[in-house]
């Protein structure tokens, strides 16, 4: 850490990797719902058609020319970034690497289980997956011309904005509930950002992130409510493909507050496929969550497609708090 501006502290100079173009095959954005085609070198948050998530689409053919199993087995560096022809950032001179990504699969021994492996997305930078998201968000986002990027966050997510916003030079704003870890509060505060405490839930801090957006302009990094946090988020499916010898697991058990990282493995699986790394077979995927907020799999249950917000959530776990 370095003496930071204002009353707070910054990271040092991030890693930054050499060489202009990434070779990212992005070639646009769609509506996932809409279906609709948007230009990928916009700034954008939802589709403009109906306010759903937006997903990064990439020329397959082209990323398959250079993203090969003996292409990926000579890159030992770079987390992953590894996965570069898909992931959306163009110019690697934007790219701010802290060390994320290529977490092990450890085995673990569990009753009942002939095989259980633990993925230690703990090892990351921030200290949770939420790094892989907002590594490529705020890259990615650097690249657009954003220079103020705002979010709620519960818990884990606020942390890792502020480390890379402020890796990356550019100012931070997280929103969390006023009874927030204070763990999650300090690592906002010590990495310069600006830090709000709300009374109330995560709902309530989105509404006020979306205020801060359209009152000064900042760029909304909220769950889903941006294309590229699932791109991050998305690389834990490629390394698990990778770890497995291109094989998928029987089965991913996934705690899950928004959401984001499952629908992004889901669409790194997709992905691999139309490369031709992996085959059409798929895991079967299990999401969890705290008996005192589960929209998903209330939703799940009613035979819901979209999930309402959990009136008066309540969990220890707080980044599932949403």
């Amino acid at each position: 850490m370095e003496g930071g501006r204002g009353h707070g502290a910054r990271l040092r100079q991030a890693v930054r990797l050499r060489g202009p173009d990434t070779g990212s095959a992005l070639s646009h954005l769609e509506g996932g719902l809409s279906g609709r085609s948007y230009d990928a070198e916009a700034l954008i948050g939802l589709d403009p058609a109906d306010q759903r998530p937006l997903l990064a689409r990439y020329d397959l053919e082209h990323a398959g020319r250079s993203l090969t199993r003996e292409a990926m087995a000579a890159r030992r560096s770079g987390g992953l970034w590894r996965w570069r022809e898909l992931l959306p950032v163009r110019d690697s001179s934007f790219i701010t690497f802290l060390g994320e990504g290529d977490t092990p699969l450890q085995p673990v021994r569990w009753p009942g289980l002939a095989r259980l492996l633990v993925k230690r997305e703990s090892l990351n930078p921030t200290g949770s997956f939420k790094a892989r998201g907002m590594a490529v968000a705020v890259s990615r986002a650097a690249e657009l011309g954003a220079t103020h990027l705002v979010a709620p966050s519960a818990g884990n997510a606020g942390g890792a904005l502020a480390a890379y916003a402020a890796a990356t030079g550019v100012r931070a704003t997280v929103i969390m509930p006023a009874d927030a870890p204070a763990i999650n509060q300090v690592e906002v505060l010590i990495t310069g950002a600006d830090l709000i405490l709300l009374d109330g839930l995560i709902n309530d801090c989105g509404r006020l992130a979306a205020l801060v957006r359209d009152e000064l302009g900042a760029f909304d990094l909220s769950t889903l409510k941006e294309p590229y946090r699932v791109e991050g988020k998305k690389t834990m499916g490629f390394e698990l493909a990778e770890q497995l010898g291109w094989r998928l697991p029987d089965a991913i058990v996934y705690p899950t507050g928004g959401g984001t990282g499952i629908v992004g493995m889901w669409k790194a699986f997709a992905e691999l496929e139309a490369l031709g790394l992996i085959g059409a077979e798929r895991p079967r995927m299990f999401s969890v969550q705290a008996q005192g907020c589960a929209p998903i799999v209330r939703a799940f249950e009613a035979g819901e497609r979209f999930a309402a917000p959990w009136e008066g959530a309540s969990t220890a776990a707080a980044g599932l708090r949403v």
